[in-house]
């Protein structure tokens, strides 16, 4: 991929800076944010922005809205936590395209910023194709387009991929774009080696990809969590109410039958908790992988010998990977298995990145994130930049000259 333009490439004084940020920030049932990660990782960009004297038009998208103007998904509380860490008025205007949104633009001074709502309220968001006229009116808001949201660069979206082409040579990538794809590229693309890498989460389907090209990059794969129980079933072993994914028991026994033929470890959880129900009193107790999960339970965390296994395997690494918790990790009960195992990462002398929300919210429950060489705010942006070695979002940039 050539290099390229950044947003220190481009003059910014007296322009209006159109930015796509991701403020994709989880909310708690009060509509209050719950971890603000994503908008501290824009702050750079912004404050550079405002300090040479530009403004700025912010564009993110946050949660499923479908298409439709819903108040849960405002990113009205995303200006308020903005203003506060910047200590100045952030402007939310109601809706992202239309005469108002236009208005509030023309009024926009230097050094001030404007927040539009919610893009994904507008089916050509997602559906670039159905409603082409949407990427264009958003594009006529600014002089100059910053793409700097890293966690949705893998989306063709109007906002991160089709829009670059109404800026001719002034698509730039914000700094932290800039600043993940060095540490990805550098970390990732050519590891130290051994490199381990250590997924979790509930679905193989999603991770796949991933899986199949990690077996060609890394020297050692663990693998835990809900997809866990689908490279179980794969070998037969009983898994009782354990969440799986039967489309993928061929995927997941060709993997196995891969790593066996290039000899590459592929280490499943060797024990693991179980319990009657997903709730935070239900009766658990520890098994051993091998005898199975009998009916009526489900497996929702590692065990004590897992934990010790993937403890001593990974301290053996010179660069790792970690995406995905080992459990069920928001209900206390079952988090032990993904706490223990951020605090091992958190202690390795490795190279040590960690992507994907509940991931990284495990290493902040534990105050570890700074312990880490690298906290990507890209979930599946982050998997798929080590799948391919590019993103949709940031071919589409202009290219340094």
């Amino acid at each position: 991929m050539p290099p390229k333009l950044s947003l220190k490439d481009l003059l910014v004084k007296g322009k209006k800076v159109l930015m796509r940020v991701d403020f994709n920030v989880p909310l708690d049932k009060n509509g209050k944010i719950t971890d603000d990660t994503r908008i501290r990782a824009s702050l750079p960009s912004i404050q550079y922005i405002l300090e040479r004297g530009g403004s700025i038009i912010l564009m993110s998208h946050l949660g499923r809205p479908k298409n439709k103007k819903t108040p849960d998904f405002s990113l009205a509380p995303c200006a308020q936590q903005l203003s506060q860490l910047l200590g100045k008025p952030v402007i939310m205007a109601k809706d992202c395209v239309g005469e108002e949104v236009r208005e509030l633009v023309k009024d926009l001074q230097p050094g001030q910023i404007l927040l539009l709502e919610n893009l994904r309220f507008h089916e050509g968001e997602e559906n670039p194709d159905k409603d082409p006229q949407f990427a264009k009116e958003l594009a006529s808001l600014g002089d100059l387009y910053v793409n700097d949201a890293f966690g949705t660069a893998h989306r063709e979206h109007a906002s991160t991929a089709v829009i670059a082409k109404y800026f001719p040579d002034k698509a730039a990538a914000g700094l932290l774009i800039e600043k993940e794809l060095d540490f990805l590229g550098k970390a990732l693309l050519d590891p130290k080696r051994p490199f381990y890498a250590l997924i979790g989460g509930a679905k193989v389907s999603s991770k796949i990809g991933i899986l199949k090209s990690l077996l060609e990059k890394a020297d050692a794969l663990l693998i835990g969590g809900g997809m866990a129980y689908t490279f179980f079933k794969a070998q037969g072993i009983p898994i009782g109410q354990s969440i799986h994914e039967d489309d993928f028991l061929n995927e997941a026994r060709e993997i196995l039958a891969a790593a066996k033929t290039i000899n590459v470890k592929i280490i499943l959880p060797i024990d693991q908790v179980i319990a009657d129900k997903v709730d935070a009193d239900a009766s658990k107790r520890i098994i051993d992988s091998a005898t199975g999960i009998p009916d009526g339970m489900q497996g929702v965390d590692i065990g004590p010998k897992t934990i010790e296994l993937f403890t001593n395997e990974l301290k053996q690494a010179s660069t790792l990977l970690w995406n995905g918790p080992l459990g069920v990790f928001e209900i206390p009960a079952f988090a032990t298995g993904t706490q223990a195992i951020a605090k091992v990462i958190a202690g390795l002398k490795a190279t040590t990145i960690v992507g994907g929300g509940d991931s990284i919210a495990a290493l902040q429950a534990a105050g570890l994130a700074d312990k880490v060489s690298h906290v990507s705010t890209g979930g599946g942006a982050t998997l798929e930049f080590i799948e391919y070695g590019t993103l949709p979002g940031i071919e589409a940039l202009s290219n340094r000259n």
